[in-house]
């Protein structure tokens, strides 16, 4: 049955590096006149957001405010919001976890997947023929509009190395003490410049140590606004955080230390011992890198117009009006710990005031 009334929207957030996957999508809304709010499940997330941004601080807010449609960056979303509920994801898939579904994990709770590109989209309309209870619309990642169109590179007289590292121990390089020693030796050096950026969730400890790196040529970043960052470099130094995806985007080269999944379109070493020959190369990258980052951006994000949040808000809009009734898994446990997060028990509350 078509919708009436003008729709408001919700952004859905945990953490601050979803902040910049929110922002797109806001312009884009209040471009078009939509009402448009945001609500952190995190408290402390809410104040990275502008003095201009509608933050919604309470369940109570969210329901008087009603959306239509709620924009989830995160994996799971409070099936008592009110609205339909859109996964717009908060990375890429990188294949952190490779023992679980990951990425490709159907909780339950959504009615629309917006998928990145093809690598994600197949994976997806396949779960949607098996669980049939969400729809898969291919959009392009919402965070990605600002990177583009994409601006001609012009090597930089030094060159610009970028480091991005994940938090997870395992995986990370900036836990890697020996990395750390050996890009404090190439910054020493000047031959090349350094900026680095961790995950907001990084050790402290961690952070300290690459902070006290700095030098003439070695700046750190406290940062999750990547964009202008990835402009400025001319090579990436990474692990396996899917900031390694925005990054290539640009079909710049990315050197990556013990990757989680190797892949061609990578230089990927597993020994410090390689790291400078590994940057060398990556700035002067071969064809036949050049053309596998190529074949990658085809399967991951081929969409180069700066114009995914609009399809974003078009496929909600479609399903919004179109929609067919979709019963999901009762979810019980997951519906309960999302309550619990939220502290969000109306019938808990409806008790209280007969007994007061």
């Amino acid at each position: 049955m078509p919708h009436q009334s003008t729709p408001r929207f919700l952004l859905y957030i945990s953490q601050p590096y979803s902040i910049p996957i929110g922002r797109p999508l806001q312009e884009e809304l209040r471009h078009r006149g939509y009402e448009v709010a945001w609500f952190c499940d995190e408290k402390a997330t809410g104040a990275h957001l502008h003095e201009q941004e509608r933050l919604l601080h309470h369940v109570h807010d969210v329901l008087a405010f009603d959306p239509h449609i709620v924009f989830s960056a995160t994996n799971t979303v409070p099936d008592f919001f009110p609205g339909i509920k859109v996964q717009i994801f908060h990375g890429f898939s990188v294949g952190k976890r490779s023992n679980t579904k990951g990425h490709f994990n159907i909780r339950g709770f959504f009615d629309l997947y917006c998928t990145q590109g093809p690598n994600t989209t197949l994976p997806f309309q396949e779960l949607q023929k098996k669980y049939r209870h969400f729809d898969v619309v291919e959009t392009g990642w919402p965070k990605m509009d600002p990177l583009f169109p994409l601006q001609p590179h012009t090597p930089n007289r030094r060159p610009v190395i970028m480091i991005a590292s994940t938090f997870t121990p395992r995986l990370s390089l900036a836990h890697h003490h020996e990395a750390r020693q050996a890009i404090a030796r190439l910054s020493r050096q000047g031959q090349w410049d350094f900026m680095a950026v961790l995950h907001p969730k990084m050790d402290p400890n961690i952070v300290a140590a690459f902070q006290a790196l700095e030098n003439e040529h070695f700046t750190f970043y406290p940062t999750t606004d990547l964009i202008p960052l990835y402009r400025q470099a001319d090579i990436m130094l990474a692990d396996t955080t899917s900031a390694i995806t925005e990054f290539l985007l640009q079909r710049k080269p990315v050197v990556t230390l013990n990757n989680n999944r190797p892949a061609p379109y990578l230089i990927n070493i597993t020994d410090t011992e390689e790291l400078e020959s590994a940057l060398s190369a990556a700035l002067s990258p071969t064809p036949k890198l050049m053309a596998d980052i190529d074949d990658f951006i085809a399967q991951t994000h081929p969409y180069r117009d700066g114009r995914s949040s609009q399809r974003v808000v078009d496929a909600a809009l479609h399903f919004l009006e179109h929609r067919r009734s979709q019963p999901k898994p009762l979810n019980w446990i997951r519906k309960y710990a999302i309550r619990k997060k939220l502290h969000y028990f109306p019938c808990m509350e409806k008790v209280k005031k007969w007994f007061s």
